[in-house]
């Protein structure tokens, strides 16, 4: 998800656009160029009003605040009949004995963390262990479920967990105080399942979507010698100078966000229209009721940024096996941070593909074939990354 996300990945196109109101609007300031996806889920969901053959009930239901999990978690409990009877290819996948399980965990800040695991029928050896980093705003479920039944279907154990204050977690709903303990919450919990005996001497690939592509590189530069790929799909790496704001409105950003951390302060675009190329799965992904609707937080923002520049000035330090996918027509996040990152990596074995005529969402907003064309993309980069393991 791209979105999931991605599925679609929400992310940090709201930074850039809501940037522009604080400098001299431009045409290419509406642009990110280093994976600032936008909020999809949340900017084409505003509200109930837009889903059709909803009782009143569960109208009511998605429009209920979101900050604290326990809502997050009636609403997708009451969604979840609706969302298998969805017109989309992702949730017409046939589970074909795959073993799912899901849960919470209290990680070492006291956080309950919601996971879930997808893994190949009884009897059918895995091939390897593919671990999800969600987008901004998003969650591990929804568009993502029928990624990871294909995944799993080819032999894989997929592994997934919504960030404390996303999906189904607990925490203050868009909330990120530190973008680092992001990263120690994933990897703490992937550790975990890592250790696990069933999976422990088998190849273990983490693979980021959107703002995820920020948490799953900055894991594997935390962890070099742990991951034997990493797949980002529009990956958070990189803003262009001209939506970079200017140092002093950066200082009074950083000021703002230590007296009002919490406040929605970044206006939001609805730029739906331009990353779900489909426009009836642009539609479904309505239905994605426990994405992050609302303004970006400000401490979000401050740490998003920080983040973006963090990891632009460590690019050259990723050295696994990289695959980079995106949609050469994303108007929400520049191909060209993609092009960037595989430039820059110091990986020897580096791949990057570029979809013609693809939107940003090309993992959930796309027509069915280039949805499939691009996960069998990534089937077939883990199959040739685990001939030597097996």
């Amino acid at each position: 998800m791209g979105i999931s996300s991605f599925a679609s990945g929400n992310e940090l196109g709201a930074i850039g656009s809501g940037l522009s109101t604080l400098q001299p609007a431009s045409r290419s300031r509406r642009r990110v160029l280093g994976g600032f996806a936008l909020g999809v889920q949340r900017a084409i969901s505003e509200n109930s009003g837009r889903m059709v053959g909803l009782s009143k009930d569960l109208k009511s239901m998605a429009d209920v605040n979101m900050d604290q999990a326990m809502a997050r978690r009636r609403a997708r409990e009451a969604f979840i009949p609706i969302h298998q009877g969805l017109d989309h290819c992702l949730f017409k996948m046939d589970s074909r004995g795959i073993r799912t399980e899901e849960s919470y965990e209290r990680n070492s800040r006291g956080l309950e963390i919601f996971w879930k695991s997808w893994l190949p029928g009884a009897g059918v050896s895995m091939k390897g262990t593919v671990f999800f980093c969600h987008g901004y705003g998003d969650t591990c479920t929804f568009f993502f479920e029928g990624i990871a039944k294909c995944i799993a279907e080819a032999g894989y154990g997929v592994f997934a967990m919504d960030y404390p204050a996303f999906g189904l977690s607990e925490g203050l709903h868009g909330y990120i105080p530190s973008f680092d303990n992001i990263v120690d919450d994933v990897i703490e919990h992937y550790s975990k399942i890592k250790r696990r005996p069933d999976v422990k001497d088998l190849p273990h690939f983490i693979f980021g979507q959107s703002m995820g592509g920020a948490v799953a590189l900055n894991v594997s530069l935390k962890q070099p010698q742990t991951w034997d790929g990493v797949i980002l799909v529009a990956p958070m790496c990189k803003i262009a100078e001209d939506v970079t704001p200017p140092g002093v409105v950066l200082a009074i950003l950083n000021l703002m966000s230590k007296v009002l951390p919490e406040a929605k302060l970044f206006p939001q675009k609805d730029l739906a229209e331009l990353a779900f190329r489909d426009l009836g799965k642009r539609k479904i992904a309505e239905y994605n009721v426990i994405s992050y609707k609302d303004q970006m937080r400000l401490k979000t923002a401050v740490e998003l940024l920080k983040t973006t520049k963090g990891i632009e000035s460590q690019v050259d330090k990723v050295s696994a096996p990289l695959l980079v996918l995106h949609g050469a027509a994303d108007k929400v996040t520049d191909p060209n941070v993609s092009k960037f990152l595989y430039e820059r990596s110091r990986s020897k074995d580096k791949t990057l593909k570029l979809y013609d005529d693809s939107y940003h969402c090309i993992l959930e907003g796309e027509p069915d074939e280039r949805i499939f064309e691009v996960i069998n993309d990534m089937i077939s980069w883990l199959d040739s990354h685990c001939v030597s393991k097996v």
